[in-house]
């Protein structure tokens, strides 16, 4: 994430709210992936115009804050992204609210597996 260093205070806060929940974080495709039971749930990075989350199975997730995007219609089957561009559109109980639905929907069993 060196090369996007504009946005290390973001990822930084990204970081501590979601060290918060009972995931356990790892590195995976060079980012921080959270995992729970050794199943993805939720990771985060920076590109060179945002930065955000990926929940692995947001397909499940209720959304309704209006905040996720499939980033690549008819490609992308179970994965959703949250998007920001500034640090204050970052709500942490809002953060909090995905992340929890999306770890509930894990020990649920709720998954797509990649065909």
């Amino acid at each position: 994430m060196e090369e996007n260093s504009h946005y290390g205070e973001e990822l930084k806060l990204i970081r501590s709210i979601i060290s918060k929940t009972e995931l356990v974080e790892t590195i995976k495709w060079s980012a921080p992936t959270y995992t729970l039971n050794r199943k993805n749930v939720v990771g985060f990075s920076a590109s060179k115009n945002h930065f955000g989350l990926w929940f692995f199975n947001g397909v499940f997730l209720k959304d309704k804050h209006n905040l996720l995007i499939n980033a690549q219609e008819n490609n992308t089957i179970a994965l959703r992204q949250m998007r920001f561009t500034h640090k204050d559109q970052i709500n942490e109980a809002t953060l909090l609210e995905y992340i929890k639905e999306a770890t509930e929907n894990q020990l649920l069993g709720k998954e797509i597996k990649p065909t």
